[in-house]
């Protein structure tokens, strides 16, 4: 007869005091098998204290952000389903259940819990623009996307959390999960849930436009180490069109006069269709390094069976 499977629900935190408890407790009547973990990261009002009350393993990261945390739970929880959600009682733990049956009936690596939100105060507007902006630019960089990218209530196989070689260190964390089962091909799916806004005495930690730009630096660099070749390919084609427009006006006086009377900026141009060159090879090598990689990514996926298997 087949065990069950191991669940484990990871809870990063930080000041989550007023809220923490509660986001426990609906886990744990939710999930009664799963063992809760909360992740403190250095907070200071009463979160610990009130997290092991209510019944959670409690561990602590000091490495400030999201993405330190997120980077500890996964090295150092053993489980079979991974399920990762915030703790400040704005997602629902009574759709858990549901988003690991998905996993498992399906064998998919991971279930990303798209937010539904029908309070007024849950989801600011400029998170809601940004959200719709930064899906849009996933799909057209890495060819697909999800629904909600930056939903931080994401159920997981063993197999997805282990060959996660966690690079972000704040909130661009769920950009970076997104990326990593796009590259890898991995089957995933969504699920809606309720999002609910904060309880009174929790505040929220993001800010619009420095997490955005933050999360716009990560996919930028994302894009630049999975796809090397496209996005040097891309400077280079700049560089040399650039050039192009310089050297056009210097080729029909040469050909009128036989002379080159602007000379630097024949060598500029010439320079520019040179780092061109530079930017393609580059792009070609790192496209082999990036492969090599993806193929190592690839092993540690495989060396776990499929959930529900």
């Amino acid at each position: 007869m087949n065990e069950s499977p191991r669940v484990a629900v990871l809870l990063p935190c930080y000041n989550e005091e007023a809220a923490i408890a509660q986001t426990v407790a609906g886990f744990r009547a939710a999930l009664p098998e799963a063992v809760v973990y909360v992740y403190d990261n250095n907070s200071r009002d009463r979160t610990v204290e009130v997290a092991r009350a209510a019944g959670a393993v409690v561990r602590c990261e000091v490495g400030q952000g999201k993405g330190h945390v997120v980077r500890r739970m996964f090295a150092d929880v053993d489980a079979d389903v991974y399920i990762m959600a915030d703790g400040d009682l704005t997602y629902d733990p009574r759709s858990a259940p549901a988003m690991v049956d998905q996993l498992l009936t399906e064998q998919l690596d991971m279930v990303v819990g798209t937010r539904q939100h029908e309070e007024k105060g849950a989801y600011r507007g400029g998170h809601v623009l940004g959200n719709r902006v930064f899906t849009g630019l996933l799909a057209g960089l890495f060819g697909r996307s999800f629904s909600d990218i930056f939903s931080g209530y994401r159920v997981f196989s063993r197999r997805f959390v282990k060959s996660f070689p966690v690079l972000s260190s704040g909130f661009e964390i769920e950009t970076e999960i997104s990326v990593h089962a796009l590259e890898l091909r991995m089957p995933v799916g969504e699920q809606a849930t309720t999002y609910f806004a904060r309880p009174e005495g929790s505040a929220s930690k993001l800010s619009t436009f420095r997490d955005g730009w933050r999360i716009l630096n990560t996919i930028a660099t994302l894009y630049r180490i999975e796809r090397p070749v496209l996005f040097f390919g891309g400077i280079g084609l700049l560089l040399v069109l650039a050039a192009l427009v310089l050297a056009l006006p210097l080729v029909v006086t040469y050909l009128k006069t036989g002379l080159v009377p602007r000379l630097p900026t024949a060598v500029l141009a010439t320079g520019m269709v040179i780092v061109a060159v530079l930017c393609f090879f580059a792009g070609l090598i790192l496209d082999t390094v990036t492969r090599g990689r993806r193929e190592v990514r690839r092993l540690a996926y495989l060396a776990h069976p499929a959930p529900g298997a």
